[in-house]
């Protein structure tokens, strides 16, 4: 459902109750996103974002992703999946390939090390995650967080061509 108004309708301010829920939002998505990235700084030595990656291109057949697929995968720009991607090369965790049939396409492969690293984080995270997130919640409201989540996902990620999505920039 669209409710965005028009170039020339005034702005529908929040009222007070949806002010707080937006507020409660934002506090709690920046301090779980800041909890979920020290934690895995601390006990993997890489951002929650470099994390998703290596899940990302573990996940894959054979343990690799066109960098597109997984920028789009990432919900982050070229740009950003390339610098990623570069610390992750130097660490040993990820290579890259050349697309035979695509000469300006390229592969992010995810190495054995990085997998054992993966392996090596992933307990850690899933505490993290589990702790921060679902011990908190009952059956029911996990529930209705993951339905909330995915009509405001489906909202802000359009079909039609020319969308200004991250991975298209």
């Amino acid at each position: 459902m669209n409710t965005a108004p028009a170039p020339d309708d005034k702005p529908q301010w929040l009222d007070d109750e949806e002010q707080r829920i937006w507020r409660s939002y934002v506090h709690a998505t920046t301090l779980l996103e800041d909890h979920l990235d020290r934690q895995l700084q601390r006990d993997a030595g890489m951002p929650h974002i470099y994390y998703g990656l290596l899940v990302g291109l573990a996940e894959a057949p054979q343990r690799r992703l066109r960098m597109t697929e997984l920028a789009m995968r990432a919900k982050i720009t070229r740009s950003r999946l390339s610098h990623a991607i570069a610390r992750l090369e130097r660490n040993g965790w990820v290579r890259r390939e050349d697309c035979t049939d695509d000469k300006r396409g390229q592969f992010a492969v995810l190495t054995d090390p990085g997998l054992e690293m993966l392996r090596d984080a992933a307990p850690g995270h899933v505490r993290a995650v589990r702790g921060a997130v679902f011990d908190r919640l009952t059956p029911e409201q996990q529930k209705s967080l993951g339905e909330i989540m995915q009509i405001v996902a489906e909202g802000l990620q359009p079909n039609e061509a020319g969308a200004d999505l991250p991975w298209l920039r």
